[in-house]
């Protein structure tokens, strides 16, 4: 078993920089329009050669509500009549791409993701799901990993049913904070009772796995009252937990603008928030799996990690990685062999290219050697906090020291503050240096001082 993370305010105020989540290396701040359909296109077709498995990714931008902190993309309307010219784009657009794949390559791993993917009536989910079935080799056996967002303020016992009939056995609950103060403030009001009905329902129908998700750094959030937060979250006994930083950007994301700056808690209770936390989870016996992620020690992400299988891509933690994801919808973002490519982010854009019988491919990369070589080396470190020189060496054909000389200082300097063991032969990032593996990875990162570090949310 890992050891446990280790928390040193010192090292944390120190190493608590902007960057990276890397779900992708390069990421998706390099994309570039100079990749298109063409791209794509040649990358199915290795796919298809390959026989690879598939994950999809599909995208329901729509949400009745805003949510003042989201920076996720969407569209805010109460008209559900919304949904229906969408879906016969994204319906377009999985025939579109299915054609260039093999039917044989089964999809091993689906996520509908947000918005609000319960948005769409009954009716319209199933319309979706009977369009990727046809188009997808789809598994019906309940062995794939296929997994949904719930706004619990969207879905009842009926809504339940029909996605477990549908195939879904993975349930992600959008919870962020219980005090109502703190949900007044960002415009989500979410009752606990709500919140369980929907576990409950979950459990009875036997989802494979229940994921909630916390945000610290709110409006109004006290350490105390997000301390009461986690331990009711506690009590419901979710299988993962994932307790995100709260990075306040209303330059970049509109809805923030509509939080009072002056509510939000200083950096010290942030900390403090967070070392509660861990310190309450620890004491439950969730494990920390990194980047914010935590996992009962049978979750299939512990048991990875135990491993050293566990991989990181767009869809976050998976035990998928080995998968193409296929990214469907409006901004999805597809990661295809050694192509990252996105869909247009805006909603009529999106629709009036696939209208035209387009692909809305408008952006992405194609990654060289050297990316290769720095994806390999952050995912390991991303995921297994080690890296062994050797394997890197082996599959990338150099010196790992006389490829990476230049960094040996800031490595170097990281040992010296207790982040990380460097040998001779490995990486080891210690239990004082797991909470900012982030600023180990970054290290790695060859496009980052070219980059705005203000993109970025900060590390803790």
């Amino acid at each position: 078993m890992l050891d446990a993370i280790r928390w040193d305010t010192d090292l944390i105020r120190r190493y608590d920089l902007a960057g990276p989540r890397y779900t992708s290396y390069p990421t998706a701040v390099q994309f570039n329009s100079q990749v298109g359909t063409f791209d794509l296109f040649h990358a199915l077709r290795d796919s298809r050669k390959a026989l690879r498995p598939l994950s999809l990714y599909v995208h329901v931008p729509f949400c009745a509500n805003i949510c003042y902190y989201c920076a996720c993309n969407k569209v805010i309307t109460k008209d559900r009549g919304r949904a229906q010219p969408y879906l016969q784009r994204l319906e377009q657009e999985i025939q579109l791409i299915a054609c260039h794949l093999e039917p044989t390559q089964k999809v091993e791993q689906l996520h509908f993701g947000g918005g609000t993917p319960t948005f769409l009536s009954h009716d319209e989910l199933r319309q979706l799901m009977a369009h990727l079935r046809k188009h997808f080799n789809l598994l019906d056996d309940d062995s794939g990993d296929y997994g949904i967002e719930i706004d619990p303020r969207e879905a009842d016992w009926s809504t339940m049913g029909l996605l477990r009939e549908l195939g879904f056995n993975r349930v992600s609950i959008g919870l962020q904070d219980l005090d109502p103060a703190v949900q007044r403030a960002v415009n989500r009001l979410q009752s606990l009772e709500e919140t369980r009905a929907v576990i409950d329902a979950a459990r009875t129908l036997q989802f494979r796995s229940i994921n909630i998700d916390l945000i610290y750094g709110l409006p109004k959030q006290t350490p105390e009252n997000f301390a009461r937060t986690v331990e009711e979250v506690i009590s419901l006994q979710p299988d993962r937990l994932s307790v995100f930083n709260y990075a306040h950007l209303p330059e970049r994301f509109m809805p923030q603008r509509r939080i009072n700056s002056h509510e939000l808690p200083s950096p010290a209770q942030k900390l403090e928030m967070l070392q509660r936390t861990i310190e309450q989870l620890t004491a439950a016996g969730y494990r920390y799996i990194g980047m914010d992620h935590f996992a009962l020690p049978d979750d299939e992400l512990a048991i990875a990690q135990e491993e050293q299988t566990l991989q990181r891509n767009f869809q976050g933690y998976t035990t998928h990685g080995h998968c193409d994801l296929i990214g469907l919808g409006v901004s999805a973002i597809s990661q295809i062999g050694d192509l990252y490519c996105q869909n247009n982010s805006d909603l009529n854009q999106y629709q009036t290219t696939l209208a035209a019988a387009q692909l809305a491919t408008s952006r992405g990369l194609v990654c060289n050697a050297d990316d290769r070589l720095r994806r390999a080396v952050i995912q390991q470190l991303i995921c297994n906090f080690s890296l062994e020189f050797a394997e890197i060496e082996q599959a990338f054909n150099i010196d790992f020291q006389g490829y990476f000389g230049a960094l040996w200082p800031q490595l170097q300097g990281m040992a010296n503050d207790g982040l990380i063991n460097l040998e001779r032969e490995r990486i080891e990032v210690l239990p004082a240096g797991r909470l900012l593996v982030r600023s180990v990875c970054m290290v790695f990162d060859a496009y980052l001082e070219q980059q705005n570090r203000q993109r970025f949310s900060r590390v803790i």
